[in-house]
């Protein structure tokens, strides 16, 4: 069943699935086949057992196989959150597989580093030039004083810039330099040399290619395999990928390419709790082997390598960027429709919408974490 196939939503099934459903629901908002914006609209009477069964991957592939919809789902999912339903977002076999799995397994090993670039970001340029603005970050702007997308991705990069402390000629290591928008901002800006790293293919042929002139190398690299030294560092939107078992070999490894007076700057998405876990729908179709840490993984794993300087918290600008990011794929779609299907229209859509609202929930923050080495003297964050 696709979208375009809908007469209209199903008459609800008296099963037990829908009972449980609706008592869950109760109380938060969000109704079955009501007529407000956050309300779902069932299109598959199978609807209710599935995602019982299989959680949010149930609900989230439902949405992408045309089962339900939602006017806005942001805000479904900001009133579901808000009423504690992220609770039974999984089942405890997929809480449990995942706890295995990441007991075992490194699922970001050097061999499995490369695994999200390929199914993520290396889905197509088209698709993210027109869903982002012309900056092409891919992470978190900063609206304090910013009127639309393109000012807030402009300040956060000018944010991180001046929380290094940047000086003409200084060489800068970007890990996790995705199009190259730290980058191309700290060597026209700034007059420094950057070197940027990536896993993905795609990022690196589009960074290349805007950084194009400027004193800036882009290298298809694993952050484990660097050498040399750098005066400042900083990674954007990466950490996310780094996974626990990896967390003291990242800060080690900062510490071993930065001078005694360098500047690290983490701006990473975080989690409100410590668990190890990952939402299997996200873990699947958006960010394979992705998993969000805590304050205490971060505070936890730096300690013995890094003094942490200064942290800022903006999460509650990652909603207003996401529904920005959501209203540029809308409106630009039609431009690369023939070159994808309604599956991954939906999937883009359903991924944007839930964060958003994740986040409006204040369910997940946006971290800025600034470390050195111990520098002399005191350090004063901008804001």
């Amino acid at each position: 069943m696709t979208s375009d196939s809908r007469l209209g939503p199903v008459a609800l099934p008296d099963t037990r699935a829908r009972h449980v459903v609706e008592k869950l629901l109760d109380g938060s908002g969000v109704k079955l086949n009501g007529d407000a914006p956050q309300d779902i609209r069932v299109y598959h009477p199978d609807f209710f057992a599935r995602i019982l069964h299989q959680g949010t991957l149930g609900l989230g592939e439902s949405y992408m196989d045309g089962w339900w919809d939602c006017d806005r789902i942001d805000r479904m999912a900001n009133l579901m959150l808000c009423h504690g339903l992220g609770g039974h977002s999984q089942s405890p076999s997929e809480r449990l597989m995942y706890r295995l799995q990441s007991g075992f397994f490194n699922l970001q090993s050097r061999a499995r580093a490369y695994i999200v670039g390929e199914a993520h970001y290396d889905l197509g340029n088209d698709l993210f030039r027109r869903m982002l603005d012309d900056t092409m970050c891919y992470s978190c702007g900063y609206w304090k004083d910013a009127n639309n997308l393109h000012e807030a991705q402009k300040a956060k990069l000018e944010l991180a810039c001046r929380k290094l402390d940047l000086e003409p000629g200084m060489h800068v290591l970007d890990i996790g330099c995705g199009w190259g928008s730290l980058a191309e901002h700290a060597a026209r800006h700034h007059g420094v040399h950057v070197t940027g790293i990536t896993i993905s293919r795609e990022q690196a042929e589009l960074a290349r290619e805007r950084c194009k002139g400027l004193p800036v190398e882009i290298l298809l690299e694993d952050y484990r395999d660097l050498e040399g030294r750098f005066d400042r560092i900083v990674s954007i939107g990466m950490f996310e990928h780094v996974g626990h078992r990896n967390y003291e070999t990242y800060f080690e490894t900062v510490r071993r390419l930065l001078p005694p007076e360098g500047i690290f700057l983490l701006h990473t998405i975080g989690s409100n709790n410590s668990e190890i876990s990952a939402d299997p729908w996200i873990n699947r179709y958006i960010f394979p082997n992705g998993v969000l840490p805590s304050a205490m993984h971060i505070a936890k794993a730096s300690e013995k390598h890094l003094l942490m300087e200064d942290w800022q918290n903006f999460g509650a600008d990652y909603d207003r960027t996401l529904m920005a990011w959501l209203a540029n794929f809308d409106a630009h779609w039609h431009e690369i429709a023939d070159r994808y299907n309604e599956r991954t229209r939906r999937m883009f859509r359903y991924y944007l919408s839930m964060c958003a609202g994740a986040f409006r929930a204040r369910n997940l923050q946006l971290w800025q974490v600034v470390f050195s080495l111990g520098r002399p003297g005191r350090y004063d964050a901008p804001r």
